[in-house]
């Protein structure tokens, strides 16, 4: 095994830094399980966001354990067998099980198989997890306007048929019936690749847990198993086209009405392959640009929550709204104010935040039993429970997930962490310099990720609201528009619309700012008589909630102007 050490060892050649991928790499960090040139050691022992333990590559070498020969139980594997596709020892060279199969030594494998590992691991969480993510998000949207389409459709062929009185009623109940077939059919389809998507993800999720697992542990015989599925992965789900159908009126003709009222085209749906490509850094993808409001306009006014204050509301839907402020009860109100429900939290304590799921579900944090909790009917369910962090904000993603961000039980440390269910995916700290994204301690740190599948978080205590791409990159910091006087920016609440605008609340100023997928200040929403605007939330139809936090009022806001 030694000989073996000081033979792979000094191929320096092979061995390069993974930081710099020049430099010969002579030391190994036991943590992060990486390659280091003496020069790229310094600067990795800068991240204080682990305990690192940069070792000696030969002292690593030496402490692998080489599992034991399968036709020799007694002597351990020193070679690997390439086309057996296993370890053997020396006895089984001249073995006629592997007489003149190619062998190498079984460091050196490791070491390739460790590399193979780490770019798998890399290509997943950098690209092929949020291609997918991508192609999830996207779903829900493409479902939300067929129903859109589907119902304007349905709007045209009543119209049609009011201009028939009775005697047309029966052929206007027939085209609808052939309408909801139709979106049935779109709906199942959207169904049944979103059903597929999820399964890839889930498999995709796994897989990242996986190599991670192998990446820490020293286990030769295990690592020399794994088979890559990256080959499997990068193929992209397939897109849906649909066309969807027209009604087509003619004139009426009582003698012959019934050749003559019209019909719908056949709907068609297509399958089109998706190019291999990351989400675009603040792209606007929506497919329908739609002008701000010169003047935003109150629609409604919610006089009370019955809160003395309130620190956060999310839309149920577009005539519901849940609630949560200063005490341990969450409530869910209409528009008019009435009470619909209200829940207690698990623990008795206040709740510090409050997001609504894809499927209509509810999930509080609870930061003083450092919980994520979900309410599914009268039932609350601990989906988490975090071990030396405590959770502050959260919000729902497009494809299920839950974003999180935290501030260590010290106060001293910041993240952001992404939970598939109750598995931690994804970790966001620091940027490319190492720094800390977000600021420490118990500040109002609200998120809400982005059309675009950016992470906007409205970092009170920096002054800021911090972007970072899908795959946690810092993207820009917004600090309020261009003034003079400067006027001190305090943002709180956050939310992000059909457009990719990002909207936050600047509580000290009465006022909220929108601004575009790249940071740049569109205009204000400061009229509306807002008085403390905290948190923010907008509904299917890009109006948007304020809750106030020191009058206990939400406010519902048009500022779009509608199609």
């Amino acid at each position: 095994m030694d000989s073996l050490i000081e033979s792979l060892y000094s191929r320096q050649d092979v061995i390069r830094c993974t930081l710099c991928e020049f430099a010969v790499a002579p030391m190994y960090c036991e943590v992060c399980h990486i390659d280091l040139c003496k020069d790229c050691v310094e600067k990795h022992l800068a991240d204080k966001s682990k305990l690192h333990k940069v070792v000696s590559l030969k002292q690593y070498l030496s402490t692998l354990r080489n599992p034991k020969c399968c036709d020799h139980p007694d002597t351990q594997c020193e070679l690997y067998c390439e086309k057996c596709d296993h370890p053997i020892c020396s006895n089984c060279v001249t073995s006629e099980k592997h007489n003149h199969h190619e062998c190498v030594n079984l460091t050196e494998n490791y070491q390739k198989k460790q590399e193979v590992l780490r770019k798998d691991l890399q290509e997943l969480e950098q690209h092929i997890y949020p291609n997918f993510q991508k192609a999830a998000f996207f779903i829900p949207i493409q479902k939300d306007d067929q129903r859109k389409q589907s119902q304007k459709i349905t709007a045209a062929v009543q119209k049609h048929g009011d201009a028939l009185h009775t005697e047309i009623n029966i052929i206007v109940k027939r085209m609808e019936t052939e309408i909801d077939d139709m979106d049935t059919q779109h709906q199942a389809a959207l169904d049944e690749q979103e059903d597929a998507i999820n399964n890839t993800i889930r498999q995709i999720t796994q897989t990242i847990q996986d190599l991670k697992y192998l990446l820490e542990t020293s286990d030769v015989g295990l690592v020399s198993k794994y088979k890559s599925r990256i080959q499997e992965f990068r193929k992209l789900p397939q897109k849906l086209n649909v066309v969807l159908p027209k009604f087509n009126p003619v004139k009426i003709n009582t003698e012959q009405l019934l050749k003559q009222f019209g019909s719908l085209s056949d709907l068609s749906v297509e399958i089109e392959e998706q190019d291999y490509i990351l989400p675009s850094p603040g792209a606007e993808s929506s497919p329908r640009a739609r002008p701000l409001l010169d003047v935003p306009r109150l629609v409604t006014d919610i006089p009370t929550t019955g809160y003395r204050e309130l620190y956060c509301v999310s839309c149920l839907s577009d005539e519901e709204i849940w609630t949560c402020g200063d005490n341990e009860i969450v409530k869910m109100q209409n528009l008019k104010g009435e009470l619909l429900k209200s829940v207690e939290t698990k623990s008795g304590n206040v709740p510090e935040d409050i997001a609504v799921t894809r499927s209509g579900d509810l999930v509080y944090t609870d930061y003083k039993d450092s919980s994520i909790n979900l309410v599914s009917g009268t039932q609350i369910q601990t989906l988490i429970t975090l071990r030396g962090w405590r959770p502050l904000y959260l919000c729902s993603t497009s494809t299920g997930d839950l974003l999180i961000i935290m501030t260590s039980n010290d106060g001293k440390h910041t993240k952001i962490v992404r939970y598939s269910g109750s598995i931690e995916t994804q970790s966001i700290q620091l940027d490319d310099q190492g720094k800390p994204l977000y600021t420490s301690g118990y500040g109002d740190k609200y998120l809400s990720e982005n059309r675009n599948l950016d992470i906007c978080v409205a970092d009170y205590d920096a002054r800021a609201v911090v972007v970072v791409s899908v795959s946690g990159k810092l993207r820009f910091r917004y600090t309020g528009p261009p003034s003079v006087p400067r006027v001190p920016f305090h943002p709180v609440g956050i939310t992000t619309d059909i457009q990719a605008y990002i909207l936050t609340s600047d509580c000290n100023n009465n006022s909220i700012h929108i601004i575009n997928g790249d940071g740049h200040f569109l205009r204000y929403i400061n009229n509306c008589s807002l008085m403390s605007p905290w948190s923010l939330c907008v509904d299917s139809r890009e109006n948007l909630f304020v809750a106030e936090r020191d009058t206990g009022k939400v406010k519902k806001i048009q500022y779009y102007m509608y199609n």
